[in-house]
């Protein structure tokens, strides 16, 4: 019987060193579209599609924000365990999704819907509450709360 086993390091991080009272705390869609439009970069918010998390706490202070993904000029690929993955890491209670339109296009499209309610039921499994998904271009956001999509 081999004894000799070899078995990769798992490392799981998650650094925030800004104490709770200086942490953003998100009171609705507008605040969270201020917060999370400052990720986006101004050089591509025209140009690429990106998808980002805004990690919350039971009372909206902001643990964190993830980059997911980064496409092209129409679309990005969103694999829903690192949206999981950064749930965990933080242990948020709540979270906030976000991608830009760089069309200027702020209605969602049917992908965008069906893949809310995918992100929607796995953060159900982990008891963590999806509160809104923004479409964000650069003057303004559609919330999907808001506007009655979920």
């Amino acid at each position: 019987m081999k004894t000799d086993f070899k078995v990769a390091e798992v490392q799981l991080t998650y650094k925030n060193r800004i104490p709770c009272k200086d942490r953003q705390q998100i009171t609705g869609s507008g605040t969270a579209y201020h917060i999370v439009k400052a990720q986006f970069p101004d050089e591509t918010i025209d140009y690429r599609e990106s998808f980002k998390v805004i990690y919350m706490n039971r009372s909206n202070h902001v643990l964190g924000c993830l980059t997911v993904s980064e496409g092209g000029p129409c679309s990005t690929a969103v694999d829903v365990k690192l949206i999981l993955q950064g749930a965990l890491l933080t242990n948020a209670s709540g979270v906030i999704l976000a991608h830009n339109h760089p069309s200027g296009n702020l209605k969602p499209s049917e992908p965008d819907k069906i893949m809310t309610e995918r992100i929607r039921k796995a953060l159900t499994v982990m008891e963590v509450n999806l509160l809104d998904h923004l479409i964000v271009t650069r003057e303004s956001y559609f919330s999907f709360v808001d506007e009655g999509v979920m």
